[in-house]
């Protein structure tokens, strides 16, 4: 199979656009990360407080942690399988969202580069015509002189 139907083929999967979309959704996550270390740089004094704290709210509840840890191991199995349903539904919804994502990226920069292509060749064109435009010569060896 030659290696032009072997792309298309890749290309036009939903996997490519997954990978797409879930590099387009980083990138756009990569870009609100500043913001982020910003405003958690502007908490470090309510984080130091939260911390000075600490040690009196953990007694306050170290003696209902038995308790509540007994209820949860009863409930661990049932929650597991439900856990388990719901990852996997979010999964597969996340996966088709990511397919979406990218399908729309991938037609707007192919759009973007069927537009830049368009824009070079229409760049090119008066380079085009003024070549033609320049007077022909005659065949070789049918000269006009008179001899």
């Amino acid at each position: 199979m030659p290696i032009n139907t072997e792309v298309k083929k890749l290309a036009e999967s939903k996997p490519f656009y997954a990978v797409a979309g879930a590099g387009d959704f980083a990138v756009e996550k990569l870009r609100e990360l500043p913001e982020q270390i910003q405003r958690l740089q502007s908490r470090r004094g309510e984080a130091r407080d939260v911390a000075r704290d600490l040690p009196t709210v953990a007694r306050k509840y170290a003696s209902t942690v038995q308790v509540k840890a007994e209820a949860v191991a009863r409930d661990l199995p049932e929650k597991a399988k439900e856990y388990a349903d719901t990852l996997s539904s979010r999964a597969a919804a996340l996966y088709d969202q990511f397919a979406n994502r990218g399908r729309k990226v991938v037609s707007k920069m192919s759009g973007e580069a069927a537009l830049e292509l368009e824009e070079v060749s229409t760049a090119a064109e008066p380079a085009i015509a003024s070549r033609t435009t320049e007077p022909k010569k005659g065949p070789r060896g049918t000269g006009t002189t008179k001899a």
